[in-house]
């Protein structure tokens, strides 16, 4: 049961790096001169739903709540992927590839996890003022 558990888990997290990488490869082909006007508007639409905080059904509505993350986006990429000329298709994905292969920089995390704790600091202290 721990092995299938295993591989099920690697699987999901296997298709979530290729949903990553297929969104910022549909939003390279919507920049791209070379895909037709009507894949850009839906691949554009299924972009920018799937980027949205705002969804067609709310994620609180039990089950049907997720129906649209599970089923719509995947659905609309894989239309809109089809949509776009393969040369161009295998020119963004061999984009969207070396940009989440880059190495990332850990210092920008330090730096930004300083701030939020300096703002908190700073936060703590205006309450012990005015408290005291």
């Amino acid at each position: 049961m721990a092995a299938a558990r295993a591989t099920l888990v690697d699987r999901l997290r296997e298709r979530a790096r290729t949903l990553k990488r297929d969104t910022l490869t549909l939003y390279l082909a919507c920049r791209d001169p070379r895909t037709p006007w009507y894949a850009k508007a839906l691949a554009g639409f299924v972009v920018a739903y799937a980027l949205s905080p705002i969804d067609l059904i709310p994620d609180f509505i039990p089950v049907f709540g997720y129906l649209d993350d599970l089923v719509l986006v995947p659905l609309g990429m894989s239309l809109a992927i089809r949509l776009v000329p393969e040369p161009v298709l295998a020119d963004c994905r061999a984009r969207a590839q070396a940009i989440t292969e880059r190495p990332t920089d850990r210092r920008a995390m330090f730096i930004i996890i300083a701030i939020w704790i300096a703002a908190l600091a700073f936060v703590v202290w205006i309450v012990l003022d005015l408290i005291r």
